[in-house]
């Protein structure tokens, strides 16, 4: 089939045929070809859903459900920074504890009595601001004097753990600014919550319009109509789906809205700017993105900033969650959790390849399992395992779909 035909029957430049058997096919020879997307995450994901509901019928609840999102919040902010880093082939080992210095310091700076106390929104700017100075601090090193980035944020694993522990001689922070606790425990009440979906859904609908077309005004190929279609009825369905099931307990809660926003800023930022096609081009080959003419020293600087910022948001999720910071901030597994959730998602650990939503499924996936496992009543143990496993089998993916793209010449 021929769509938009030119006279003589030729289709016009940039088209191709479409229909549910052309799709197919096209979709088996990217796959074939080592591109094989997000499909391994979210089969991944659903079989998850599955064996757990079947084991415990509390896992499929509205009050899991709304626990969960909280749960993955943080773990996604940090991981959506994660991808802009591994995305030029660098990585940063201290995402962890940049996450607990923005904790420590949203708490002490609303510490009644201690002779500095800001309100809760000035004291999250400033944890902000402290997140994005410490990545561009690490960034210059990488950047400007070629330090491996593996070593530069190693050091600085370190010495914020030491910042965490000076800062923090009572050993415990209790957070009692309202605003502050309420970025991980506020819930929007259930007409709030239909406002938000109606607000993302039609602001998707609206996007994928203007898109579509902008592509039809160039000559590019629209593919199915129905599918473009379809895409944007899927989002909205899941959006009112959230919605519907987290109004049966407290409401959506704000860091789910949170995460939501910064998917989509973080999205916009590496796949519709300049920017963000600097970024793989650095990460595809960064020799050739410098003498392209792009400034690869300024793009590795200003990817750490975003790394660390997002490790901030994420620190003062984590924070508010508890409502207090302790010597353990920024410790645990937050650091593997946010780079193996960024590589289960679909980021290649070798640069130029991956997508931003990868670090939401792939947080999603890994709080999912914690979650499941703590209703079945086994040990961490199992959660360390399970994880691993998957993320050993998702490098793997990784380097086998990077050498089927090489040998077909992708």
């Amino acid at each position: 089939m021929i769509t938009d035909a030119q006279p003589g029957g030729k289709a016009q430049a940039g088209r191709a045929p479409v229909g549910l058997a052309g799709m197919l096919r096209g979709r088996w020879e990217t796959i074939h070809s080592g591109d094989v997307g997000s499909w391994p995450v979210l089969v991944g994901l659903a079989a998850i859903v599955v064996f757990f509901t079947t084991k415990n019928g509390n896992f499929f609840t509205a009050v899991n459900f709304d626990n969960l999102i909280v749960q993955m919040a943080g773990t996604a902010a940090i991981a959506i920074g994660v991808v802009f880093v591994l995305l030029i082939g660098e990585i940063d080992l201290s995402i962890g504890y940049v996450s607990g210095v923005a904790g420590v310091v949203v708490a002490e700076l609303q510490l009644p009595g201690s002779g500095h106390q800001l309100p809760g929104l000035i004291a999250i700017l400033l944890a902000l601001v402290t997140g994005l100075l410490i990545g561009g601090f690490q960034g210059s090193f990488v950047a400007l004097f070629g330090v491996p980035s593996f070593v530069v944020t190693l050091a600085g694993l370190i010495a914020l753990q030491g910042v965490i522990i000076e800062a923090l001689p009572q050993g415990v922070i209790v957070i009692q600014d309202n605003l502050i606790n309420d970025v991980a425990n506020y819930h929007f009440s259930q007409l709030g919550g239909w406002i938000i979906a109606i607000v993302l859904g039609g602001g998707y609908a609206v996007a994928r319009v203007s898109n579509m077309v902008g592509r039809r005004r160039a000559g590019i190929s629209l593919g199915a109509w129905w599918w473009q279609i379809g895409k944007v009825l899927a989002v909205i369905g899941i959006a009112l789906a959230v919605v519907a099931i987290t109004n049966h307990d407290r409401g959506v809660p704000f860091a789910g809205l949170l995460m939501a926003v910064l998917f989509i800023a973080a999205s916009y930022l590496a796949g519709r700017t300049t920017f963000g096609r600097h970024v793989y081009a650095v990460g595809g080959n960064s020799e050739a993105a410098r003498r392209a003419g792009i400034n690869v020293a300024r793009i590795r600087i200003v990817v750490f900033m975003i790394s660390g910022l997002m490790a901030a948001v994420g620190g003062i999720i984590f924070s508010a969650r508890l409502s207090s910071v302790d010597l353990n901030a920024g410790g645990g597994t937050i650091l593997l959790d946010a780079i193996a959730a960024a590589v289960i998602g679909g980021v290649s650990l070798f640069g130029g390849r991956g997508q931003v939503k990868g670090a939401l499924l792939g947080a999603a996936l890994i709080a999912t399992i914690a979650n499941g496992i703590d209703l079945l009543g086994y040990s961490s143990a199992a959660r360390f395992i399970v994880t691993g496993i998957i993320l050993l089998a998702a490098v793997t993916l990784d380097t086998v779909s990077r050498r089927r793209l090489a040998a077909s010449g992708r």
